[in-house]
């Protein structure tokens, strides 16, 4: 079983030798999915919120709703193009084109399956792959915020621009603790190669726990368990996910970086950041979840990862991974933009450090090369890490009573309401009380009457 396995993975000399016509084909795959892909997660979306939020969701358009998306796209398409009278006209256009060639770019070294047969020739189900495939990804990913930037700033407006500043310090800042996860994958893989990273992730490790041996598919997602938990929050921000949403920031920028444009031009913007959304829970898979290798317990069938049937498993992956973005936008509140920057760089960014330093410091020594103690070095720093994250900061200060802070109000405050809801006498009023005060007190009046 080994020995299909192994020679069902390709290798770098593998690619290169395909005629045009099959790379043309692997193209037009590779686009068609990242189309495709973003079509159903709009449905798919819209369907998981409603359902969270006890609605239906889209359910008209076609069979359970499913060409909602498309009539959406077409509605946008046909509509009125304005045109800023301040916007820079070329550079207006460019940027949600940028936005989506880079995200759908990246698909192409993006390993959707083993070597099969197609029309008689032996290919591997990839667009191509080269020694530091990896890096493609990465600037892929890192060119994406040049669509955001300048598609705020040449529209020349206030809103789009701190959409875009935002955008640009958040896509940066999220890159340096997604950067810094994919080394631990590339120290114990030993390649930078994607079909070479899920080759190495094809071998099952076991555990051995109170003397029982427990098997583990060999994925970096529990080899590597804390890069594998900032990676996919550094995922989250790098696609301007909810609760990472801040470039678009409804409730404050109105629309963010996409203010000022509409029909085409904004529904691009959408595509683009769904593609993101699919590519990047592709790399995640690649790098982490083993690719288009098969889960426990499909692999005790012998040929669960031969033929076309590891394209399922790599589908079954995506969109797990799609269904969790769901999930958080469905779950959780959108971050202040202190709060979002502070947890990049002052825990995401140091924690990662701390574990890659640990990481090389245990691959050198020769007892801890066995992929049982990584595993369970990797268990016990992700369970560190998840303490780390979830602990609270700091206690909370008690609250003061009302009573303490009108007390404690600066000299010259603007003065506080009365905290029995009880309308204060007029100065008027007591004026007069005070004048009337001796002559009740000689007639034996009460002074109340007043």
């Amino acid at each position: 079983m080994n020995t299909l396995l192994l020679a069902q993975d390709p290798t770098l000399a593998d690619f290169g030798r395909d005629p045009w016509w099959l790379v043309l084909i692997k193209i037009v795959f590779a686009f068609v999915f990242g189309l495709l892909a973003t079509l159903l997660g709009v449905w798919f979306e819209r369907r998981v919120v409603g359902y969270m939020q006890v609605r239906p969701g889209p359910n008209q358009v076609g069979p359970f709703g499913l060409l909602q998306t498309l009539a959406d796209g077409l509605k946008m398409a046909f509509k009125e193009d304005i045109l800023p009278k301040a916007a820079d006209k070329v550079v207006y256009f460019f940027a949600p084109v940028i936005s989506v060639v880079c995200a759908v770019t990246a698909l192409s070294v993006i390993p959707f399956g083993p070597m099969v047969s197609i029309f008689g020739h032996r290919t591997p189900l990839q667009v191509t792959d080269v020694p530091v495939a990896v890096l493609v990804l990465l600037a892929c990913s890192s060119l994406a915020v040049y669509g955001i930037v300048l598609g705020g700033w040449a529209s020349g407006s206030t809103y789009p621009l701190l959409g875009g500043l935002r955008s640009s310090a958040q896509m940066i800042s999220y890159e340096v603790a997604m950067g810094l996860s994919i080394v631990a994958v590339f120290m114990t893989a030993g390649t930078m190669s994607t079909s070479g990273i899920v080759a190495a992730q094809g071998d099952a490790t076991r555990l051995t726990i109170a003397g029982v041996e427990i098997p583990a598919p060999g994925w970096y997602a529990i080899l590597l368990l804390p890069s594998f938990i900032i990676f996919f929050i550094a995922t989250v921000g790098e696609t301007n996910r909810a609760p990472f949403d801040l470039p678009e920031a409804e409730s404050e920028l109105v629309a963010g970086f996409m203010t000022e444009y509409s029909s085409l031009k904004f529904a691009l913007f959408m595509l683009s950041e769904y593609v993101a959304m699919v590519t990047m829970s592709a790399v995640t898979t690649t790098l982490f979840l083993g690719g288009w290798r098969a889960p426990w317990p499909i692999t005790l069938w012998a040929d669960a990862n031969t033929g076309w049937w590891p394209m399922l498993w790599f589908f079954g992956k995506v969109l797990l991974l799609v269904f969790v973005f769901v999930w958080l936008r469905g779950t959780l509140p959108r971050l202040r933009y202190d709060q979002f920057m502070r947890f990049g760089w002052k825990v995401l960014l140091p924690i990662n450090l701390v574990w890659i330093l640990v990481l090389a410091g245990l691959r050198s020594i020769e007892d801890w090369q066995s992929r049982d103690r990584l595993l369970a070095t990797a268990v016990g720093a992700g369970v560190l890490l998840l303490a780390t994250l979830l602990w609270p900061s700091r206690k909370p200060a008690s609250k003061p009573t009302p009573q303490e802070q009108a007390d404690n109000r600066p000299y010259g405050s603007f003065p506080l309401p009365p905290l029995d809801l009880q309308v204060p006498p007029s100065p008027r009023t007591k004026r007069v009380v005070a004048e009337r005060e001796p002559a009740n007190i000689a007639t034996g009046s009460d002074s109340q009457e007043v």
